[in-house]
């Protein structure tokens, strides 16, 4: 990808958007799906406190640790990470130096970005289009207590309770910190502490990203800074700090502590973002700066241990919906650090189960930290090091965005993913209307054919602004709709399938307008038929621009149109519209193989017209996430040109890359490729190679010399694994469908989602299932099967099941 575009040509004020018309439009979606509903930075009650300590040890398999603090100079490789879904950081636990990376999911530059290229494509600028950046960072100076001065240091991160921990010794007294960021109390927390009649003294700084200075309360002792960006966008961020002892005062710029035997620091920010198109996505009624004082104010009135069994309590209630045990481990493994124990994984070749156990638990613990109410996470999720990431850390919509929530549903998030419903039904008026107004704009090369255009569509790229970027993504109205039905098959939600009926009608009166009828022979028959085909597109990201009836576009149409057949069914609503989209499925031209390479056709060509070994997998999008190609399903020609497909795009690539890599071979029950696609996602990355850094976060190679953290394959890689234990589809269940050999031994998961509205509770000896409890989340009827044999479950919604002979 190229952010290097011509500037925008001046356009007469008539092509602007009409506000009056989107306000219009958002006015229209907002009353079908409750717009407005999404929390923002926002004032809250005082939350609920637990009556008993939620506190639990840490487990095998849910803790990460090290014996040396993070670089502060390789922060996004090596710092851990903390986040309430808004309000995020990355910890480096440096015993003299404590950093912390602060984040607002909101923070974006940028805009609307409504005036295209002079090729008909969408500006793709951090200014124009617009990027995530950083709030700021703070820093703890503790200058009697740098790491040459201590000994014993380790630092952990405890997935299960939310909370980033170090602890050293120094003269004999052991210090200890604590860092956690709280959704119920909107903050995130820094708690000193030590044993042994130690004290702490040192200063506080808090250092804006983007020339902002910093001012100091002179009458408590608190910093804070406030600012807006050229887009209008106003945020703030304040640090506050206390002590049961010592000395804690401003001066200057900084908090000063002397001889404090304890410390606490309390960190709070956002901005004025508002998720709704008719206020320009600004709530004029915040303050950032006055909120953020206010939040940190309130939390500093709660004790510390309040702070933390509150936020405890309620990072558990969603970690603790899923368990998993894949197998034990070695003592020997078990004593190597975290990066010790990914090195020694790849170095000596022997599966690491509880390492694998880990590697699952950390995506659900990024996907609870990065998406609670709020925006969904994006490229780099919730963290950042500095404010130039790569593609502005955006949302891109030709895998990221949907890989990143393709595990919430099986891994017992379920709610998680109503960041996602919630930002797409904020964009829609927006995107409708830059589809109306731009997208038959003559230069743009992928513009209908028949002049038309309804309904909406968007770019690859999508900012929180309502805006686009970079190249028009027809099929991607598709892609995100799949998406948000998909959410509908795990929960059976009804009311969420009202949200986005708008969205998946709109998408559908897109396509209405953009298909074209061809005629074309049946290769057995020879018989000439009329299809319907896509007009000219390209198949992401690679091969000729202009080609149509791709198969990745009508794959992804192909479902869109039957889900909203459901939609219309499900809801009693639109039946004749629906009869106009069912008609249109029927006559989809679907992918055939390829009698020239074998292979499941890319283009409608018996030819490879792009990279035999591409990264993408857009042609496989009927194998994985959609399920229409499936073994048992279609004919042995089909399925066989599928595998030769994914064969030959091979088994080497980036993250996200071999995670969809694995989940089509889990899919096609193939145990060794999908492990071993895992496998090669937890080698460590060393000089920026493609791998798992030293926090686990996945780095993308995108140079020689440098590499990316990108966090699609920190979900995608655990939504494999569970489809190597778990196939599902509405009224279908097939357990260990790709368990490997090294997971068979024994094992267990509880809480994995199935398609048709059921959790299930699975255990496996010697790669056989010993039990499994299904449990109705508003499915009844399904049938399950394993090794060969099937049987049906009828249950009423919250009843369940428990079977153990097959």
């Amino acid at each position: 990808m190229n952010d290097q575009h011509p500037q925008p040509q001046s356009r007469p004020e008539a092509d602007r958007l009409s506000r009056r018309r989107l306000f219009s439009l958002a006015a229209a979606v907002g009353s079908a799906t409750a717009l407005g509903s999404l929390p923002a930075f926002a004032a809250s009650a005082p939350p609920v406190r637990p009556a008993s300590s939620p506190m639990r040890a840490p487990g095998r398999t849910t803790e990460l640790w090290y014996r040396v603090p993070a670089d502060a100079g390789a922060m996004i490789e090596q710092a851990l990470p903390v986040g309430n879904g808004r309000l995020g950081a990355l910890v480096g636990n440096d015993s003299g130096h404590e950093l912390l990376h602060l984040t607002d999911a909101t923070l974006w530059t940028g805009g609307i970005n409504d005036q295209l290229d002079a090729d008909g494509q969408f500006p793709y600028g951090r200014e124009d289009f617009g990027s995530f950046t950083l709030l700021g960072n703070v820093s703890v100076e503790l200058p009697d207590h740098e790491l040459s001065a201590v000994s014993g240091y380790r630092r952990s991160l405890d997935l299960a309770q939310g909370v980033v921990s170090s602890r050293y010794t120094r003269s004999g007294v052991v210090y200890e910190r604590t860092v956690f960021a709280s959704r119920p109390d909107d903050v995130v927390v820094a708690h000193f502490t030590q044993r042994g009649g130690g004290h702490y003294t040192g200063s506080i700084a808090l250092d804006g990203t983007h020339g902002e200075s910093t001012s100091a309360d002179a009458h408590r002792a608190e910093i804070f800074l406030a600012d807006s960006f050229a887009n209008g966008l106003r945020y703030g961020a304040v640090v506050l700090a206390y002590s049961s002892s010592g000395k804690v005062s401003t001066y200057g710029g900084r908090i000063t502590f002397t001889r404090c035997a304890d410390l606490t620091v309390v960190i709070s920010g956002g901005t004025d973002y508002a998720p709704d198109a008719a206020t320009g996505y600004r709530d004029p009624a915040v303050d950032p700066l006055v909120l953020a004082r206010t939040k940190a104010r309130d939390a500093a009135d709660a004790t510390v241990t309040e702070l933390l069994h509150t936020h405890v309590a309620d990072h558990r209630a969603l970690f603790g919906r899923m368990s998993v045990e894949l197998g034990s481990s070695t003592p020997r493994r078990r004593a190597l650090d975290t990066w010790e124990r990914l090195q020694a994984r790849t170095a000596e070749g022997d599966p690491d189960p509880e390492l694998e156990s880990m590697y699952l638990q950390f995506g659900r613990y990024l996907m609870i930290s990065g998406s609670r109410e709020g925006l969904p996470v994006a490229l780099q999720g919730l963290w950042l090091d500095g404010n130039d990431p790569d593609w502005m850390g955006d949302y891109h919509t030709d895998i990221n965005i949907q890989m990143n929530y393709w595990m919430a549903g099986r891994a017992g998030l379920s709610s998680c993913f109503d960041a996602l419903t919630d930002y797409c039904l904020a964009q829609l008026p927006s995107w409708s209307e830059l589809t109306r107004a731009h997208f038959n704009d003559p230069a743009n090369r992928f513009r209908n054919s028949s002049g038309r255009v309804a309904g909406w569509t968007v770019a690859f790229s999508t900012n929180i602004y309502g805006g686009l970027g970079w190249w028009w993504h027809p099929a991607g109205n598709a892609w995100l709709c799949n998406s948000l039905w998909e959410h509908y098959e795990f929960t059976q939600d009804r009311a969420h399938v009202a949200r986005i009926f708008p969205m998946l009608k709109g998408a559908c009166e897109f396509w209405e307008a953009r298909l074209l009828t061809t005629t074309v022979t049946d290769a057995a028959t020879g018989e000439r038929r009329e299809v319907l085909i896509a007009d000219g597109d390209w198949s992401p990201e690679h091969g000729p621009q202009d080609t149509k009836g791709n198969t990745y576009v009508q794959e992804v149409v192909r479902d869109l149109f039957l889900h909203f057949e459901e939609a219309c069914a499900l809801l009693g609503r639109d039946a004749r519209y629906g009869a106009t989209v069912a008609a249109m499925r029927k006559r989809l031209y679907l992918p055939e193989v390829s009698p020239t390479t074998g292979w499941l056709q890319e283009w409608m060509s018996p030819d490879n017209l792009g990279e035999t070994t591409h990264r993408h997998l857009s042609p496989l999008i009927g194998l994985f996430p959609g399920d229409r190609i499936r073994p048992g399903a279609v004919s042995d020609e089909l399925l066989d040109g599928a595998t030769a497909l994914l064969r030959a795009r091979g088994m080497e690539s980036f993250g996200w890359a071999n995670a969809w890599r694995a989940m089509c071979w889990a899919r096609l029950k193939n145990a060794d490729n999908a492990y071993q696609l895992v496998v090669n996602n937890l080698r460590p990355s060393v000089s920026s190679s493609n791998g798992s850094s030293m926090n686990l976060f996945d780095i993308y190679q995108v140079e020689e010399d440098r590499g990316i953290f990108q966090i699609d394959a920190n979900f995608g890689t655990p939504t494999a694994m569970l489809e190597m234990l778990l196939y599902s589809r509405p009224g279908h269940i097939e357990l260990l469908p790709a368990l490997p050999d090294a997971w068979a031994g024994s094992g267990s998961v509880t809480g994995i989602g199935a398609r048709g509205g059921f959790l299930v509770d699975l255990s496996w000896r010697d790669g056989r299932v010993r039990e499994a409890r299904i449990h109705s989340v508003g499915g009844r009827t399904t049938e399950v099967s394993f090794a060969g044999r099937t049987r049906k479950v009828d249950l009423r919604p919250g009843g369940s099941v428990t079977l153990r002979t097959f």
